[in-house]
């Protein structure tokens, strides 16, 4: 679907094809492309989508913030149903696998000079996936940042923008040479307080409390995110949204304290964390093995995305 003098234009359903750009188009020099990540799955001939107008939604509010137009919620997600109901012979039926689905918003005005773009281009891509870590639903281990910073406060950190990605790209190559998944990046004013991993949101399960870094401009509004914290919240656990320092976890991991660590996203679900290196020393979370709750909360998330057990809250809409 393309944009230009003010209104959107020409939605269609075409196959997969490279695009055809000019080299001044304003995306490839200024970076204003925002995009979401959503999945379907198929059980059977049933087709689920999970929370997709959430998708939506946080879609228009990056696009806002990058200074680009937004989209009719509702149309938007018609076009999606129509779309997976074309490619749904391509969803796997394997556990752990689905459909993943990437809506993208680019800025394509041919125009050297910093300013929004007039013309712009939506478009979806689709592709089948398994599990987002090679180690699937196992613990993985995660490197601290203590040098590098995503994002800072009054930025664009809690926009998911192609400059957030690319701000993470060299912590995420020191991370891997040294043998771990992601970068957990701490905030850019201190280095002292717990934002969000790298494709993830983190949790800490303490001996009392489940607790979240806050949503304060600097990380992104995750959608799995949201539903743990109403989730747990359903389980009568002490759940907390506040700021997590750092030294608070390492003292935790030494005296017991912190239980549990994982993550959570669209692509890995939930990520149990087994290991966190910090300031060149490695630190084992709890036993290093998948926690309780950590279990309980993935099963009951994979279980309402797959249409396997009851959803209580309508977040799952079946594609027909």
């Amino acid at each position: 679907m393309n944009y230009s003098d003010g209104e959107w234009k020409n939605p269609q359903i075409g196959p997969f094809q490279d695009l055809s750009l000019s080299p001044a188009a304003l995306v490839l020099h200024y970076g204003q492309g925002i995009f979401e990540g959503l999945k379907a799955y198929r059980r059977g001939e049933r087709v689920f989508l999970f929370r997709p107008e959430k998708n939506f939604a946080r879609l228009n509010m990056s696009a806002e913030r990058m200074v680009m137009p937004t989209l009719d919620t509702d149309f938007a997600l018609e076009c999606l149903k129509k779309l997976i109901h074309i490619e749904r012979d391509w969803i796997p039926q394997v556990q752990g696998s689905s459909l993943y689905i990437r809506p993208t918003l680019i800025g394509v005005e041919p125009k050297l000079g910093v300013r929004p773009s007039t013309e712009y281009l939506y478009y979806i891509i689709l592709s089948p996936v398994g599990p987002y870590f090679k180690e699937g639903f196992n613990p993985v281990n995660i490197m601290i940042a203590d040098r590098h910073v995503r994002a800072a406060e009054g930025g664009i950190g809690s926009a998911k923008t192609m400059g957030n990605y690319a701000a993470g790209l060299l912590a995420g190559t020191e991370a891997s040479r040294e043998g771990y998944s992601q970068v957990l990046w701490l905030d850019a004013h201190e280095r002292k307080y717990l934002e969000e991993v790298g494709t993830m949101n983190i949790f800490v399960m303490f001996d009392d409390e489940l607790a979240t870094p806050p949503l304060a401009g600097t990380i992104l509004p995750g959608i799995t995110r949201e539903s743990v914290l109403q989730i747990a919240d359903d389980w009568d656990l002490n759940v907390n949204e506040r700021r997590i320092s750092i030294d608070e976890v390492m003292s935790g991991l030494k005296d017991g304290k912190v239980k549990e660590i994982f993550g959570c996203g669209t692509a890995a679900i939930i990520a149990p964390v087994g290991n966190l290196h910090y300031k060149g020393n490695a630190y084992s979370v709890g036993s290093g093995d998948i926690g309780p709750i950590t279990q309980k909360l993935y099963d009951e998330i994979v279980g309402i995305q797959s249409g396997e057990r009851e959803d209580p809250y309508g977040w799952v809409i079946e594609v027909e």
